[in-house]
């Protein structure tokens, strides 16, 4: 028999508008029937005097709650007095504060999360804030129960930082001050079904992303991240959610994990941080875990101006160093590049590195002329730090090596070329992430693909195509031997290198009859120029590319 779905209400910032936020509640009730319960997250109550007043309505039952109201904690310290009690209480006829956090299991077995408050920065931590000890005391039960799947909503005010990589931008917060680490970490470990937010006063509704691995994990449940704005807010921005939900443990497994069209991959961590997350909360019975977990906890939000490696050498303009070399007033990063074991061609601050080719320096990344290019504008990104691939790149890297992509892309274009990028993660110490420009009238994007296709299967390599909005991450934990291609269209093909690899790989396919037609330079050692002409062709190439550079206005 298939369980009837729970009619669930979920709103933003009441901020001690209640009879306005009730009045909505029944004029929706009245058009489509009796909703179960209704979770307001952020700050429920107001500090103006009228809010004042109108809580003392519902407080003594003048006035009563239409509708099951569950709502979270304080999230500023002027409206810490209005609750009683850090456990969760009844607060008047019909509206029950949840509690400071846990979890609340309803008779249809419907479980719901909950955080009150914001990230505790200090310590000690304020009445309104939470702590790393209170996110661990929610989650380690939680995540040690061997049948655990995830939650079915989980409520922060705060939004978890970070949800809208890979997905849709929210338009009306600042994405660089906006959420907390620790909720995103949160989210990443309970896998809700749906996550409410507020305190920023927008609506955002992101489009849902899985919580799975893709090729290396079984299909799991999606999660939904929705931010509403204030009860009525002047703008008219949404502040009420309805949705219907069949509890998570009494619906079928295949329903279940049914993945929707725009689904994009996980926004917070790789997968390979994942088996250390795990083991920091199954261990979390000793003091220190819950804070290794949530490592960004102890670190002022909002402190992430534009940092340099201090590998990069020669560009000390962004640099301020104090006595013993570390960057002054700069958080600490939460992990440096690992430094090569031996001389590195490719590392900016190495004395190996051919510096008469580079193009552009950015913060982390930099642009290089390829040594025996396939064509003059064929071009390398590489990070200023030493990292050996994509999938074991920090996020900030990842970020600029996006606006470098872009920037060529624009490049190109205005010169009539598509552009194709690929990476050989074997036998190469240093990332090089090759961009080489096609011209639109040599042939199409479809061409390009068979052609990768056709000789992969030639030398018996299976090319896989990874789905849309996938990161390279989530299939390729650091350390595995990889070939990766990405087309224009932003199609994206992968293979898994088993034993041996032809190092021309990439090259010998766009130097091919059906691609470039120019099969004597598939080897760059045959494509080599003396000193003067490679300084001249980059002298060239660096004005050419001026125009479209983001680091020369920096």
């Amino acid at each position: 028999m298939e369980e009837k779905p729970l009619r669930v209400l979920a709103c933003g910032d009441v901020e001690g508008r209640l009879s306005i936020l009730f009045s909505r509640v029944q004029t929706i009730q009245k058009k489509s029937g009796q909703f179960d319960l209704l979770l307001c997250v952020g700050e429920f109550f107001g500090t103006t005097p009228e809010a004042e007043s109108e809580w003392q309505q519902y407080k003594t039952g003048v006035k009563k709650a239409p509708i099951h109201t569950y709502v979270l904690g304080a999230a500023s310290q002027e409206t810490v007095k209005n609750y009683p009690s850090a456990e969760g209480c009844e607060l008047a006829d019909n509206i029950t504060y949840l509690g400071r956090r846990g979890v609340f299991t309803g008779a249809s077995g419907l479980q719901i999360a909950y955080v009150s408050g914001q990230e505790a920065l200090q310590e000690p931590a304020p009445a309104h804030c939470f702590t790393p000890e209170d996110l661990s005391a929610l989650v380690v039960p939680l995540v040690n129960n061997s049948k655990f799947r995830g939650v079915d909503i989980l409520l922060t005010s705060q939004w978890p930082r970070g949800v809208w990589q890979y997905g849709n931008n929210p338009q009306e917060v600042n994405t660089k001050t906006c959420g907390s680490s620790a909720v995103a970490n949160l989210a990443d470990s309970l896998k809700p079904r749906y996550h409410f937010a507020a305190l920023e006063g927008a609506h955002y509704e992101r489009v849902p992303y899985r919580n799975h691995t893709v090729l290396q994990e079984k299909a799991q449940h999606v999660t939904r991240f929705i931010a509403l704005a204030t009860v009525n807010n002047p703008a008219k921005k949404k502040y009420l959610y309805a949705f219907n939900i069949v509890p998570m443990k009494v619906m079928d497994p295949s329903e279940l994990v049914k993945q929707p069209q725009d689904v994009t991959e996980k926004p917070f961590s790789a997968p390979a941080d994942a088996n250390r997350q795990k083991t920091s909360f199954g261990a979390a019975a000793e003091e220190e875990q819950p804070r290794q977990f949530f490592f960004d906890l102890n670190r002022r939000q909002g402190g992430r101006g534009r940092k340099r490696p201090s590998e990069g050498e020669g560009r000390g303009r962004r640099q301020h160093h104090d006595g013993d070399g570390h960057h002054r007033g700069q958080p600490k990063q939460p992990r440096r590049p690992p430094q090569p074991s031996g001389p590195c061609w490719f590392c900016l601050a190495s004395p190996q590195v051919e510096k008469h080719l580079v193009i552009s320096i950015g913060t982390h990344c930099y642009l290089a002329m390829a040594k025996g290019g396939l064509t003059p504008r064929h071009v390398l990104i590489l990070p200023i730090g030493h990292y050996q691939s994509v999938v074991d790149l920090s996020s900030e890297v990842v970020q600029e090596m996006e606006k470098y992509k872009s920037a060529l892309k624009s490049f190109y274009k205005s010169r009539g070329e598509r552009c194709i990028l690929f990476e050989r993660n074997y036998r190469s110490q240093h990332l090089q992430l090759q961009v080489v420009p096609v011209p639109l009238d040599l042939c199409t994007t479809e061409d390009i693909k068979e052609a990768f296709m056709v000789q992969a299967q030639e030398q018996q390599m299976e090319l896989m195509e990874i789905p849309e909005h996938t990161d390279l991450k989530q299939i390729a934990p650091p350390g595995t031997p990889y070939f990766f291609v990405e087309l224009d269209s932003g199609e994206k093909l992968y293979y898994r290198i088993q034993k041996h690899f032809p190092l021309q790989f990439g090259r010998e396919v766009l130097a091919s009859e059906a691609i470039l037609n120019i099969p004597t330079r598939a080897d760059w050692k045959e494509c080599k120029q003396s000193r003067e002409e490679e300084e001249e062709c980059c002298k060239e190439l660096r004005e050419e590319f001026q125009p479209y550079d983001f680091a020369w206005d920096d």
